[in-house]
Order: structure tokens, then sequence, then C-alpha cells
């Protein structure tokens, strides 16, 4: 049998992305500890709206840690206390009962709200828009092992393409930076041979478009602890490598082999 839990919550509400906000007090009574965050605040926004007034506005999809859409900051922390958890994933077990707990939107210059918990993430479309993707033309569907991608190489890949684009990092970070976000999107191309011929044009077009929007990182870690999916520091490091190779070295130091498997893992 579970057991049920009071709250007093301290939510973040703003009508419009030019409106001034101001926190606002609710108790919750009756919640399930087995319900998940976005569940307690559906339960909110029922009595809400059955008392006439507005619900709070925030973002949601999968409900699954899949989509990176829920994401909000829980007392200061990024997706709550818990480590590589998203918002959605989050049980009310691990508050306890009678607990106050803040809410309130990302904090950063580049995710301006646009209402209560909900923020403008599209700076990120578009660094994805610079290079997040493979201009090819590859007519039906290609044989699965006509390229053979070496195991090391496709498992940092994956490691890379786990980021779900919720903004954590950004809103962790003291900066506002984007580079763990950026440096996922480069990583999980630049590693594969399909993402070769475009890797260089890729990361300078990517890395410039997310230096107009964000700030810049001092290797303070905190993205790294802040992600949901835990992706590493060492991407960042990647990214810089290849952003300084573009950059720095002629066409012709460029245009060499596709690297093996001992250096697109590094």
């Amino acid at each position: 049998m579970s057991r049920t839990m009071t709250f007093t919550l301290k939510v973040w509400r703003q009508a419009g992305p030019d409106r001034p906000g101001r926190f606002e007090t609710y108790r919750v009574d009756g919640i399930s500890e087995h319900m998940s965050f976005l569940e307690m605040l559906d339960v909110l926004n029922e009595r809400l709206a059955a008392e006439g007034k507005e619900p709070i506005a925030f973002s949601h999809d999968c409900r699954e840690g899949i989509c990176g859409s829920c994401g909000f900051m829980i007392n200061g922390v990024p997706h709550g206390p818990l480590p590589r958890t998203t918002v959605c994933q989050l049980h009310m077990r691990h508050f306890k009962d009678g607990d106050t707990i803040v809410i309130e939107p990302w904090r950063a210059a580049a995710f301006p709200v646009l209402k209560d918990l909900v923020v403008d993430r599209s700076a990120f479309d578009r660094i994805i828009a610079a290079g997040g993707y493979i201009s090819v033309n590859a007519g039906s569907a290609p044989e699965a092992n006509s390229v053979r991608v070496p195991k090391p190489v496709a498992d940092r890949a994956f490691d890379a393409a786990t980021c779900i684009g919720c903004g954590a990092c950004v809103a962790a970070c003291p900066n506002g930076a984007a580079q763990l976000f950026t440096a996922a999107k480069v990583s999980h191309l630049n590693l594969l041979p399909q993402g070769q011929p475009e890797r260089w044009s890729r990361v300078v077009s990517m890395v410039e478009t997310m230096e107009q929007y964000f700030g810049s990182c001092t290797n303070t870690g905190e993205c790294e602890a802040a992600c949901p999916k835990g992706i590493s520091l060492d991407f960042i490091a990647k990214m810089h490598r290849d952003y300084i190779r573009a950059k720095f070295l002629d066409k012709r130091q460029l245009a060499r082999p596709i690297p093996g498997a001992e250096e697109a893992a590094v």
C-alpha cells in the first residue's frame, strides 16, 4: 500500500516573455509516493482548472526520459536531486512528506522564458541546423554492413548520441555555455565513417553558431554533473581538437584518410 504525501510548492509563474514573473505558493496533498514529478504537477493543474485558475505551463512529451522536453529547476538543481534522472522519471518518494519544493524554469540568457516553466530552446535548433546532419544522397537503403564501423568507434558515437537536448547543461553552467550539447551533437557524427566528408565544415559551423548564443566554457564541470545521460566532458575536448584542426590546418592536411578506431574513439 502506497503512502500519500503533502507538499508546499513555490512555482515560478510568468504570463509571457515580456511580462514580469513571480513565485506563487501552492499546497498539494494526497500525492502518491509513486507519482512522478510531472504527475504531481498534473494533479495540481487539475485542481487549479477546477477552481477556474490558470494551470501551470510546463513542457513534456514522452515522459520516458527520452525526448528532453520536461526540464526545469527543482530546488535550484536541473531535473532535481537525483543524478542522471529527468523530471519525468523523478518520483515523489525521493522527497520528504511536508517538503517545500521550489520550481523554476531554466535560467539562461539563451533560453528566454515563454510562460511559467516553458523556455525557448530554439538556439539549440540553430546549432543543429548549422551542421548536425549528413547531407548525402544515399539512394535506397544500403546493406547494413556495407560501411563497417569499428566497435570502439560505434560505442563512442553512441555515448555522444544519447544527448536528448534538454538544456540541463546550459542551465547548470555558471556561464550559460552549450559546449556539452554541441560537442555531443558534433561528435556522434564526426566519429562515424559516414560523417567524415563534412567533418571539418560541420565542427566549424556548429561551434561558431553556438558562440553566437551561448557563453564560454571554463571547465567547471557542472554540465556533466547535471546531464541526465551522463555525457562526458571528454567530448568537449574532442570537439575543440577538431575545431582547431579545421581552422588552422590547410586542405591537404585535412584531406587525409578516414581515422581508424584508435584515433576516432579518442
